[in-house]
C-alpha cells in the first residue's frame, strides 16, 4: 500500500513524499545508439504483435518512475540496464523519466490520467487498474504477451498476472509482489521464552504471545495496529483475509465485514486491547509508527509484508538479525498486493513491443534486472527477503538459490514465512475509501474501551454500501 519504491497501493506516500519533493527531478535520459528518437517507430505497424521486437526497430518510450539520484545504486543499476538492453535492441532509446510526485502521490496519478499525460510505460499499483481502465489509461497487451516475448511467463504466478487482468486481457506486466505474514522482533521474542523460529500460527496463539511479551514490561507492546490513515482499514481487511472472510461480496456491490467473522476481529483487538494490556496505550497509529516501534525494541509482532524490515533496516538503522516472519495467523488467505507497469493505449505497435522487451529484461527474468542478486550485493543492496517473488516452478527454485548464495541477511530468519505459503487474496475495489471508513471501526475499538462493537460494525456497513453504490 505505498508508492515510495516499496509497494502496494498509495497509502504512505508522505512518509517519503518529505524526501523525495527535496529532490530536483531528474532531465529525461536514457541510453541508445540512435540518434532519433523515432517517436512512432519505425517497424511494420501491420506486423504479428505475437512476434518478439525486431532488434533492427527503432524507436523511443518514456518510462517513469526510473530511481532518483538519491538512490544513486539504483540509478546506476538502471543505467546499466538500459546499456545492456541496448545490446540487444541498440535502436531503442529508452528514456526515464524520474518523477518522485506521480510515483507517490494519488492525486497527480490521478489527474495524469485523465489529462492523458503519462508517459508510453506507467508505474501503477495492483489496485489501480479499475482507474486506469475507467480513464481508458491502458493498451491491452494480452496479444504481444507470450512465451516468446516473455519466455518465463509460465513462471510467473497467475495470482499475480490476475490482479493485471480485466475480461481475460492483460494490461501490464509485474515489478514486484507481497503477501503479508507476521512480522516479529527476535530478541523480544527470546526474552519472552517464546521461539522466534516459530511465530504464532492462530489468533489465539498471537494473543497468548503478546501477553507474555507485554509482560517484559517497560513500555513493551506485544502486538501492535494500526488505526489511522487509511492504514487500519487495510489492516482490518487483512485479518479478516486470514480468517476466510471478506469485506466485500463476490458481486463487488456490498459490504461483506458485518458478520461473525468481522465480530471476531472485533472482539479479539479489543479483548487484547483493553483486558490483556498488550497492544500499548498509544494508538491512532498509522504506517510507520510500527515500524519505529519494533526496531527500537517495543513492539514485538505486528502484519506485515517482508520489505518492511529493508525501510527499518535502510531508515532506521535497525540490523536485520533483529527480525523474522511467519505466516498469517489464522491462514486461511492473507492480502496480497504489488506493483507493475502499463503501457499507455493508442502508441505504435512497435512502441508496446519495446516496452514489453524492456519490462521483460528489467523485471521478469531470474537473474537479470530487478532479479540480479549478485549485482544487489555488491551493490550494498538487500538481498535475502522472500519478497518480491513472482516466480513458481523451475524459476522460483533457480531465484531462490541466488537469494539463499548473495544473502545480506539471515534468511533463515523468515523460513517460518516461506514454507509456509498462504493464498493471496487481492485488495477490495475501491478499497482505499473502503478503509478509510474501517479506520473508524479500528479506532473505536483501540480507543474506547466501552466500544459498541456491533454498531461500530453496522455504521461501517452502511457507509461501504454507499461507497460501492453505482
Amino acid at each position: 500500500m505505498i508508492r515510495a519504491r516499496f509497494r502496494r497501493t498509495r497509502r504512505a506516500g508522505a512518509v517519503t513524499l518529505a524526501s523525495a519533493l527535496t529532490l530536483t527531478a531528474l532531465a529525461a535520459c536514457g541510453t541508445s545508439s540512435s540518434g532519433d528518437d523515432g517517436d512512432n517507430g519505425s517497424g511494420n505497424a501491420k506486423a504479428d504483435p505475437a512476434a518478439p521486437l525486431d532488434p533492427k526497430t527503432k524507436v523511443s518510450i518514456t518510462i517513469d518512475c526510473m530511481p532518483p539520484a538519491a538512490k544513486a545504486a539504483e540509478l546506476r543499476q538502471w543505467n546499466e540496464d538500459v546499456k545492456e538492453f541496448n545490446e540487444k535492441y541498440p535502436n531503442v532509446r529508452i528514456e526515464g523519466r524520474s518523477t518522485p510526485g506521480q510515483c507517490l502521490e494519488p492525486p497527480r496519478f490521478t489527474a495524469m490520467l485523465k489529462a492523458k499525460s503519462q508517459p508510453d510505460v506507467f508505474y501503477t499499483y495492483f489496485t489501480d487498474l479499475p482507474q486506469v481502465l475507467d480513464n481508458d489509461g491502458a493498451q491491452d497487451i494480452t496479444a504481444y504477451v507470450n512465451d516468446r516475448t516473455v519466455p518465463l511467463l509460465k513462471d510467473i504466478d497467475p495470482d499475480v498476472l490476475g490482479s493485471l487482468k480485466q475480461d481475460g486481457k492483460l494490461y501490464g506486466l509485474p515489478t514486484s509482489n507481497y503477501r503479508m505474514g507476521l512480522l516479529i522482533n527476535r530478541k523480544l521474542f527470546k526474552e519472552a521464552g517464546l521461539d522466534p523460529d516459530a511465530p504464532p500460527k492462530t489468533w489465539d496463539e498471537v494473543r497468548s504471545a503478546a501477553k507474555k511479551i507485554a509482560g517484559l514490561g517497560g513500555g513493551v507492546a506485544g502486538f501492535g495496529e494500526y488505526s489511522a490513515a487509511n492504514t487500519g482499514g487495510w489492516h482490518f481487511t487483512a485479518q479478516m483475509y486470514s480468517l476466510g472472510g471478506d469485506v466485500v461480496d463476490a458481486s463487488g456491490k456490498k459490504a461483506a465485514f458485518n458478520d461473525e467473522t468481522g465480530k471476531q476481529v472485533a472482539e479479539n483487538l479489543h479483548a487484547m486491547r483493553w483486558d490483556d494490556d498488550s497492544m500499548g496505550k498509544t494508538q491512532l497509529l498509522k504506517w510507520g509508527d510500527l515500524q519505529k516501534q519494533i526496531a527500537t525494541d517495543k513492539l514485538g509482532m505486528f502484519l506485515a509484508a517482508p520489505d518492511d524490515v529493508t525501510y527499518m533496516v535502510q531508515q532506521l538503522g535497525a540490523e536485520y538479525e533483529n527480525f523474522g516472519m511467519g505466516p498469517i495467523p489464522g491462514g486461511e488467505n492473507t492480502l496480497a498486493g504489488g506493483n507493475n507497469y502499463m503501457i499507455k493505449q493508442g502508441i505504435s505497435p512497435d512502441k508496446v513491443k519495446a516496452a514489453v522487451a524492456w519490462l521483460n529484461f528489467k523485471f521478469t527474468t531470474v537473474g537479470k534486472g530487478h532479479y540480479d542478486w549478485k549485482r544487489s550485493k555488491a551493490d550494498g543492496l538487500p538481498v535475502g527477503l522472500p519478497q518480491p517473488n513472482l516466480w513458481l516452478n523451475g524459476s522460483k527454485t533457480k531465484d531462490d538459490a541466488a537469494r539463499k548464495e548473495f544473502a545480506t541477511m539471515p534468511v533463515e530468519n523468515f523460513k517460518a514465512f516461506t514454507d509456509n505459503p498462504v493464498p493471496g487474496k487481492a485488495e477490495p475495489p475501491k478499497a482505499q475509501e473502503i478503509y478509510k471508513v474501517l479506520d473508524n471501526v479500528m479506532s473505536g475499538i483501540l480507543t474506547n474501551k466501552d466500544a459498541d462493537i456491533d454498531k461500530l460494525l453496522s455504521t461501517a456497513e452502511s457507509q461501504v454500501n454507499k461507497v460501492l453504490a453505482p
